[in-house]
């Protein structure tokens, strides 16, 4: 099978190699499944440079999430079955960008019917986390005002919907004119271009100096410090990651003077932990597609030869939403523009222009 392998670490475009290799034979609990759609994500860009939490040997796959049909099963295996199309991550060293990888049997989940392959992919880690962090640590209330950084984002743009589905009037904070649309067109109620404006500000103007009752952080960094200015009180501030590369001192004086609550969340860990929680998120956030309240937001759509080079713009914060790959596509589909008029989240392709090469805020996961 064709795959992309990494042999020593650095940067996604340098050490990515595009190799025939062996299929992988699925073990115990596992299962071998034929790749629909992987997603391009921040942490692959780390797992290249070898600066991620887990390091496999190498050389290695990477690609973590993906939705694929099942087409072997190892020892003890009864569900899923071959033929299912399922969602979940990948067991390292063999990734998802391949024509095919291995799961964990018993953390497989059922792709939601309403979605396409790209826009299910897309689908699993982003809305997982942005649910455990919403509802799970957060405890967001109707009428609550929440704040999102990196709104446009893979992992911003499903705080945003989840928000809206409980809700919440949702702000978000972006980076350039072209993702203020998009994030007005995933139902932000207001939209902040952090190069324009100062976030904090437009947040104690619009709640009438009462502060965001919860934040939501993949960024770190400024996006943190900015936010302990703005927070209610008893707040919560959800600190997701440090997309930013920045992490940020605590500042626990203001937040015994503010009142307000700093939350970690490392959804890995309820995946591991708590498979029954996760499988009831999972169903709730089923419902909501069915229902139209969420649809994945798939910036962009590759062909498997275009994974280095998109993970390497991914790793620059130059994309938007999520890029998916598609090893049957014949062609990549990008640079067509952000949510054309008319156009589904999750069922479009393109990117926009509007990010900066350096610039991590957006297109975080």
């Amino acid at each position: 099978m064709r795959a992309w392998q990494v042999h020593e670490p650095g940067e996604p475009v340098d050490v990515l190699c595009l190799e025939n290799i062996s299929d992988p034979v699925p073990g115990p609990g596992r299962i071998l499944v034929r790749v629909l759609a992987a997603v391009v994500n921040f942490p692959d860009a780390l797992l290249c440079r070898g600066l991620y939490q887990v390091r496999p040997p190498l050389p290695f796959v990477p690609g973590l999430e993906v939705c694929g049909v099942v087409i072997g099963t190892g020892e003890g295996v009864t569900s899923p079955a071959v033929g299912d199309r399922v969602v979940g991550l990948s067991v390292l060293p063999h990734g998802a960008f391949a024509e095919r990888t291995l799961m964990d049997a018993g953390s497989a989940l059922p792709a939601p019917a309403a979605l396409d392959d790209a826009a299910a992919a897309a689908f699993y880690v982003s809305y997982q986390t942005a649910w455990f962090g919403l509802h799970r640590r957060a405890a967001l209330r109707a009428g609550e005002t929440l704040l999102v950084h990196a709104a446009a984002g893979g992992v911003g743009s499903a705080a945003v919907q989840l928000g809206k589905a409980a809700g919440a009037t949702v702000i978000g904070v972006v980076g350039g004119p072209e993702k203020v649309e998009l994030a007005r067109g995933l139902g932000a109620d207001v939209v902040v271009d952090r190069h324009r404006e100062d976030f904090a500000g437009v947040v104690e103007d619009v709640t009438a100096g009462r502060g965001a009752d919860v934040v939501y952080d993949p960024v770190g960094g400024t996006a943190y410090t900015g936010s302990t200015r703005c927070v209610a009180f008893e707040g919560r501030i959800v600190v997701v990651g440090f997309a930013s590369g920045v992490v940020p001192r605590p500042q626990l004086s203001r937040a015994l003077l503010g009142n307000y609550s700093i939350l970690g969340l490392y959804w890995g860990l309820y995946a591991r932990r708590s498979r029954a929680e996760v499988r009831r998120a999972h169903a709730e956030l089923t419902a909501l597609v069915d229902r139209g309240a969420v649809v994945p937001l798939v910036g962009e759509r590759l062909r498997l030869a275009d994974v280095a080079d998109g993970l390497q713009r991914l790793a620059d914060g130059t994309t938007a939403g999520r890029a998916v790959m598609l090893p049957d596509q014949r062609a990549a589909n990008h640079r067509t523009g952000l949510l054309p008029q008319g156009a589904e989240m999750g069922r479009v392709s393109g990117r926009g222009a509007g990010g900066r090469r350096g610039d991590p805020h957006e297109g975080v996961s």
